[in-house]
């Protein structure tokens, strides 16, 4: 019987999470330690490493770690990894914290302490190197570069034991789940060959479309909605999930889609954080990512297929999850239907380009929305959710770069 791919670097799930007396045990020590505050981007990241999304790593990145994957994506001890994962407080905290000391790592968003690490080394990086090597841009309009440059003065690196979900399951019971349970429903539906679908956004027509396309060629669809923080405008997990719940339901063909979610917050580094998403996605058994336009990019900062290109940069062997690249898709009134730009002859005037920019405009603007671009079941929870924002809680939607075209 065919089987997942292995998770990341080769050998088994390395799940960081402590449980039953060990936790116990390590959370009464933790009380008498150094705390720490870390940012809502960090709590993610020690969460992906409490279930094991981020097998192989065992904490967060030295110095060494960092340069190499900031110039070569490769840790240290030659692990192939594209987006640094690390951890910063400011140079008064750090200045009490000792090299070879334990600290308590602790919830931004209450008093939880969600990890312990053994400090291995602190030291200070060069912010505008990472950005331009991650995000190829040090912008500060740039979410991801904002969130680099906000970060505190001095990194912390060392191995880490989870502590916490940080209330993720109690917040999300049906859909947060680690890699270990999506490998066991993948096995218990027969699926060795699962693509993922990243998404950050409700599912409209191009998004369906591009979920069906998969599944004609695979076993079936992970998708996998990020339910850590986004920017501002952005929908809030609860709805999105609950608009592509209904889709699942009403459009897809039962046992071919999972419904899941992840604890990270966006990066939006575009080609980088694409293979990122292959990276963890192959940690939760997806043998393929799909890859469309522009993914995990924001405004004009990437071209509409460098998260396509970056696949065929790396070295060969360095994933084992490939990537389904899918060229731009939309609604064209000539073939009546939804198609692709490898599909369709027509000229653009018959074509209805979608996005969820596009879509989020649309809805807080209260315009109306072409049935070709979403479906009906949807579109009643979106417009329900933007009607019950008061005034000051409604975001202007620019489009720029692709999504305005």
């Amino acid at each position: 019987m065919p089987k997942l791919v292995n998770p990341h670097g080769g050998g088994d799930l390395k799940p960081l999470l402590l449980s039953g007396e060990e936790r116990v045990a390590e959370l009464q020590r933790a009380q008498s330690m150094p705390k720490v505050r870390v940012s809502s981007r960090e709590k993610g990241d020690i969460i992906m490493l409490g279930i094991g999304g981020f097998t192989p790593l065992d904490g967060f990145m030295t110095h060494a770690d960092w340069q190499g994957v900031c110039d070569g994506m490769r840790t240290a001890s030659g692990l192939f990894w594209p987006i640094p994962i690390t951890l910063s407080t400011d140079a008064a905290t750090a200045e009490s914290i000792k090299a070879g000391g334990a600290i308590a790592l602790v919830d931004p968003d209450s008093d939880d302490i969600l990890a312990t690490m053994q400090v291995s080394e602190k030291y200070r990086i060069d912010k505008s190197h990472e950005c331009m090597t991650v995000f190829k841009t040090a912008d500060p309009e740039h979410p991801g570069v904002r969130m680099v440059m906000d970060q505190g003065e001095v990194n912390l690196a060392g191995p880490i034991k989870v502590l916490s979900q940080g209330g993720f399951p109690e917040k999300y019971p049906e859909l947060f789940m680690s890699p270990a349970q999506t490998r066991s429903i993948f096995e218990s539906f027969g699926w060795s060959k699962v693509a993922a679908f990243q998404t950050r956004n409700p599912m409209h027509r191009s998004h369906e479309y591009l979920a069906k396309v998969a599944i004609e060629v695979c076993d079936g669809v992970l998708v996998h909605s990020l339910l850590g923080n986004l920017k501002p405008g952005d929908i809030p997990a609860e709805v999105r999930t609950e608009a592509i719940g209904t889709l699942i339901q009403r459009y897809f063909v039962e046992k071919t889609v999972l419904q899941a979610g992840y604890p990270l917050d966006m990066r939006y580094a575009g080609p980088r954080e694409a293979l990122l998403h292959a990276l963890f996605r192959q940690n939760y058994g997806c043998s393929h990512l799909i890859v469309g336009r522009d993914h995990a990019g924001v405004g004009s900062y990437y071209g509409p297929f460098d998260a396509h290109h970056i696949f065929d940069q790396i070295p060969k062997g360095s994933l084992e999850t490939q990537p389904l690249k899918i060229d731009w898709t939309f609604w064209c009134y000539e073939c009546g239907g939804m198609a692709s730009a490898r599909t369709c002859p027509h000229p653009d005037e018959q074509r209805l380009l979608l996005s969820g920019t596009k879509l989020r405009k649309m809805l807080s603007e209260d315009a109306p929305v072409p049935a070709e671009f979403s479906r009906p079941e949807v579109l009643a929870i979106l417009r329900k959710y933007y009607a019950g924002l008061e005034a000051d809680q409604k975001v202007e939607v620019k489009l720029v770069g692709h999504s305005a075209r």
